[in-house]
C-alpha cells in the first residue's frame, strides 16, 4: 500500500489506536509501511522501528489507558533480568534471538519511560519495584506538567551486537542420526 494513505487508513480504525498513530505520524511523518491494520517506521528518531496497529490493549498500569504504539531497540537483556522486566511491565517485550526490547503504550513518552527504567532493572540500578514506583511518580508528574525526565528522551544508549543466538546442543551427527531413525520408522 501507498505510504501516503496512512491518514486514510487509519480513520477507520478504533479512536484509541487511531489517535496514539496521529502522534506518531505528527512526531515522524508518514510511515515507511502500511497495511490496513499496522503502520510501520523504520530508523526513525533514537527507534529501530515504531509500530502503529489497529488492535490495541487495555493496560491497567500505573492507571487505567491503552496500548498501541511499540518502540523497538536493539538491545541485548541479560537473560537473568527477562523475568523481572516481565514482572515491571508488561508491556516491556524481550525479543532475546533478535536481540531487540520494545514497549507498546499510547506514546513515544511512555514508551521511553518504560524503556529506561527496564535498562535499569537488566543493569541491576533498579529494583522491579523501584522501577514501577518511579513509573507512577513520573506518569502522575506528566499530568502535573512537572518535569519528566525519564519520558523526554533515552537515557541510554541502544546498539551494538544485541541478537542472542543461543547455544547449539545438537551436532550435525545428532541431527543426521534423528533423520535416519525416522526413515527406519518409515517417516521419510
Amino acid at each position: 500500500m501507498d505510504a501516503r494513505r496512512a491518514g486514510e487508513i487509519i480513520s477507520r480504525w478504533p479512536e484509541e489506536a487511531r489517535e496514539a498513530a496521529q502522534l506518531v505520524i505528527k512526531q515522524y511523518g508518514e510511515p515507511h509501511e502500511v497495511t490496513p491494520t499496522r503502520l510501520q517506521w523504520n530508523a526513525v528518531g533514537p527507534w529501530k522501528r515504531v509500530i502503529a496497529t489497529e488492535v490495541f490493549f487495555d493496560h491497567a498500569f500505573p492507571a487505567p489507558h491503552t496500548d498501541s504504539v511499540e518502540g523497538v531497540l536493539d538491545y541485548r537483556v541479560p537473560v537473568e533480568k527477562v523475568t523481572e522486566l516481565a514482572a515491571f511491565d508488561g508491556s516491556v517485550v524481550v525479543e532475546r534471538t533478535a536481540g531487540e526490547i520494545s514497549a507498546r503504550c499510547h506514546d513515544e513518552q511512555a514508551n521511553f519511560l518504560a524503556l529506561n527504567l527496564a535498562h535499569e532493572i537488566a543493569t541491576g540500578a533498579r529494583t522491579v519495584e523501584s522501577a514501577r514506583e518511579h513509573y507512577a511518580r513520573e506518569f502522575l508528574d506528566a499530568r502535573r506538567h512537572e518535569p519528566t525526565p525519564y519520558m523526554q528522551e533515552l537515557r541510554f544508549s541502544p546498539g551494538g551486537s544485541t541478537a542472542d543466538p543461543d547455544v547449539r546442543v545438537l551436532s550435525d551427527g545428532d541431527l543426521e542420526r534423528a533423520v535416519s531413525e525416522g526413515e527406519n520408522k518409515g517417516g521419510g
